[in-house]
């Protein structure tokens, strides 16, 4: 009970002292604050030299094409080349998609079809074209026998993206974003080597073209990369614009009939 008392009245008594002011509590024998100053470490001063100081090396500027062409010429296969793409840092777009987009179908595909960037869809799923315009791309591919989903070389199709990424709002992929995973894609061409290719829309052209306008563009038989090309309207622009699937239907006609020669 005495204990309690005590503690008590000791509390009061340090609360009095507080709000008379009191800030530092002493000890039953004096400090010598001289002494502990003293006793303090003194900070080091830098040496200058006679020129002055040092000049701060200033951050060096990383070449995101040659990084990137370096990196996709070291991928021997597919899996070793979205190994590398998954793996580069200088595109910001990776830091803000969801997902990771490389390709789906057959890789043995004699058709490999080349769209934009990932939408909304495709980066939840982490595959290109299922959303509303990849369905519509699948309604099209089968009306000549083509799909993703066949077994068949012969009949199969493989697609991939100019960007695995999904851009912000799904805008338009900047130039600097295309220059600097063009080396990717082209990489990408090669491993597939696929015997025709189909650019759907203006960003595939821009990349592997260096042109756009699709609309004048569509339909004529190009060669990229050594390779037949023939650049279409995107689904998404079908989806938009239905009076264009005419010219579309005449473009898969065209492709049906390359593949027959």
């Amino acid at each position: 009970m005495d204990s309690v008392e005590t503690y008590w009245a000791d509390r009061a008594a340090l609360q009095w002292q507080v709000e008379l002011g009191v800030t530092d509590a002493v000890q039953d024998t004096p400090v010598d604050r001289y002494a502990l100053d003293a006793a303090k470490p003194k900070p080091k001063v830098p040496v200058v030299g006679p020129d002055g100081p040092p000049p701060l090396a200033e951050p060096t500027e990383v070449d995101a094409v040659a990084e990137a062409r370096r990196l996709a010429a070291g991928a021997a296969d597919l899996e070793s080349l979205a190994a590398a793409m998954q793996g580069f840092e200088h595109c910001e777009l990776k830091r803000g998609a969801r997902s990771f987009v490389f390709s789906d179908g057959q890789a043995a595909a004699r058709v490999m079809i080349v769209g934009e960037a990932p939408g909304r869809d495709e980066d939840r799923a982490g595959k290109p074209f299922v959303g509303r315009a990849g369905q519509l791309l699948d309604r099209m591919l089968e009306a000549i026998d083509l799909g993703r989903a066949h077994d068949d070389a012969t009949r199969a199709v493989y697609i991939t993206n100019v960007l695995p990424w999904r851009p912000p709002s799904n805008r338009t992929p900047e130039k600097a974003e295309i220059a600097m995973m063009l080396p990717f894609l082209e990489r990408h061409i090669a491993l597939a080597a696929p015997d025709i290719l189909v650019l759907m829309g203006n960003t595939p052209c821009q990349a592997l073209l260096g042109r756009t306008g699709i609309t004048r563009m569509r339909g004529e038989w190009v060669e990229v990369l050594g390779k037949p090309c023939l650049p279409m309207f995107h689904p998404a622009y079908l989806l938009r614009n239905p009076i264009a699937k005419r010219e579309a239907w005449a473009d898969l006609l065209a492709l049906k009939a390359r593949l027959r020669g």
